[in-house]
């Protein structure tokens, strides 16, 4: 275990961020976390070791109070949709509210730096999402700080949005199927693989990069050893969770979904859509050497925590 530090988080009231801070104040780091409304802000570990700092990624004085001498940032922000009239776009949130972030940081001192991204990032992704993410990894590297940038898979756990969907798929009555996209005029040509990666396995890899100087200026794609086709996912899900209804796994056609994408009461945008026909998929060599643990494999892990998904 690393000395504690004093750590700068952002996110923390996220799936993610949730479950790093309770690993940071178990391992006895202080935590600033940075939340835009405190009231509403209900931490897993209650400890005399978390400051909460009210204010969001586009407040100075915020940032200022949150930045103070501390050793380490976390940066885990991130949006799945964009809500232009709250200002919530990909642009703002991903690369311009972490150069901002960057900028007070080095003004304050010359933190550690750990950011979270995620896999697909590139400059020339298809989806908006993985290009804003991209440009937010390409401001940390040109920050001067000592960085390390996790770019994960689908993360599951028991409090996950995601993980929630797929439970309310088979459970609940509509929709009477579980849908995933797939390619071609009808939806049968297929759609990408993914490799979910467990919530905890996440938090540990922040927590442990604080101390662990191999991760200094390395980028981690990070994924379970477990890949999945989307329908594989779903049929693996089933087997675990409480009273599954009996329901056929169905091909929805990606120029369909893409049409009625962002409509109202449709749960996903043309983002989500793009993302799902591409492989979420990495080799985990590399991460599992440098922090010295196995990956958890999804259906054991699923298996254990699958009847406590709110």
């Amino acid at each position: 275990m690393s000395k504690p530090l004093t750590v700068a988080l952002t996110g923390a009231s996220g799936f993610v961020g949730g479950h790093v801070l309770a690993r940071l104040l178990t391992d006895g780091h202080k935590v600033r976390a940075l939340v835009r409304s405190p009231a509403r802000f209900d931490p897993k570990v209650s400890d005399a070791k978390l400051t909460v700092v009210e204010g969001g990624l586009f407040d100075d004085r915020a940032l200022a109070e949150l930045l103070d001498g501390v050793a380490v940032v976390i940066h885990l922000v991130g949006i799945i949709r964009q809500r232009a009239r709250r200002g919530q776009t990909f642009d703002r949130i991903h690369h311009e509210a972490t150069r901002r972030l960057i900028v007070a940081a080095k003004q304050a001192g010359e933190p550690r730096w750990l950011h979270m991204s995620a896999l697909g990032t590139g400059p020339r992704a298809v989806s908006a999402y993985h290009r804003t993410k991209w440009q937010g990894e390409q401001v940390v590297r040109s920050s001067g700080l000592a960085y390390t940038i996790m770019r994960p898979s689908i993360i599951h756990g028991p409090d996950g949005e995601f993980m929630e969907m797929v439970k309310g798929f088979w459970q609940k009555r509509f929709p009477p199927f579980v849908p995933y996209f797939g390619s071609g005029p009808l939806g049968l040509g297929g759609a990408g693989h993914l490799q979910p990666v467990w919530v905890e396995d996440v938090a540990r890899c922040f927590a442990e990069a604080m101390s662990n100087d191999r991760t200094i200026h390395e980028t981690y794609p990070l994924g379970g050893p477990d890949v999945y086709t989307w329908p594989g996912f779903y049929e693996a899900c089933k087997k675990y969770l409480p009273n599954p209804r009996e329901k056929k796994i169905v091909a929805v056609p990606v120029w369909y979904a893409r049409l009625i994408a962002g409509k109202p009461l449709v749960p996903f945008n043309k983002d989500q859509v793009i993302m799902s026909q591409e492989d979420s998929t990495c080799a985990i060599g590399k991460v599992q050497t440098d922090f010295g643990f196995e990956l958890a494999a999804f259906e054991p892990t699923f298996a254990e925590y699958a009847d406590q998904i709110r």
